[in-house]
């Protein structure tokens, strides 16, 4: 009687397509250990400036006006992130970029946090979190408005970038995220609003969010009968 058992294959020989698929794991190996190499530099160039103020807040070197260099510090590298962030996705369409995408999301993490250390300033040292003077303050500055504005975007894009509250919000979490450039209009703002004479430093913030919106309708005007691709 003919054996029914299956025939086992000879040694050292795969079975049908585990050789092909062998190096399609390998690729996809590698290329998720660059992702990661490329998100923890991300993680650490990012990291860089807060640990500059830390130190230079422990040595007591902030200047004659530490309150004032800590304000506009995390001001500025909340404005930076946030810009990069932006800048992502045109990286991509216009040059091909595909790096910028894989940090996209640590880079708006890094506005967040650095936006909360500026709020977490001004909180602090202008007004000892006394919340009266806050809300006055707050009603009266149109650039403190903005800024507000731009930080309460940015902690709710923050709060629902996981991938859990992706799957919750369903196709709702794509519109959410394009809030992103409320924020960075309403982040500009407040800095122009703020400086009372010399503008060539928020005016710069203002041409490179201004580009980033043309390189987007450009886009949209070439494509206009295809789907909108995801955010931002």
């Amino acid at each position: 009687m003919a054996s029914t058992s299956p025939e086992r294959p000879a040694m050292g020989a795969d079975p049908a397509g585990l050789a092909a698929g062998r190096p399609l794991r390998a690729e996809l190996t590698r290329a998720e250990a660059a992702k990661l190499r490329l998100q923890r530099a991300a993680f650490v160039a990012a990291s860089l400036p807060a640990l500059w103020l830390l130190a230079r807040f422990a040595l007591d070197a902030l200047g004659v006006d530490p309150v004032a260099t800590l304000t506009r510090s995390t001001g500025i590298w909340t404005l930076n992130c946030l810009m990069l962030c932006l800048a992502a996705t045109p990286a991509r369409r216009h040059l091909g970029w595909l790096w910028p995408l894989q940090i996209r999301r640590l880079l708006g993490l890094f506005a967040f946090f650095y936006g909360s250390l500026h709020v977490l300033v001004y909180l602090a040292f202008d007004h000892s979190f006394a919340l009266a003077e806050i809300v006055l303050d707050v009603l009266r500055r149109p650039y403190l408005t903005a800024g507000l504005l731009a930080y309460a975007i940015l902690a709710a894009l923050a709060a629902t970038s996981t991938r859990t509250m992706i799957r919750r919000l369903g196709k709702h979490w794509k519109p959410l995220h394009r809030l992103i450039y409320l924020a960075g209009i309403a982040a500009t703002l407040h800095f122009l609003w703020l400086v009372k004479r010399d503008i060539t430093e928020p005016g710069l913030y203002i041409l490179v969010l201004c580009g980033l919106f043309i390189l987007r309708l450009s886009r949209r005007r070439r494509h206009g009968s295809q789907s909108p691709s995801s955010f931002p």
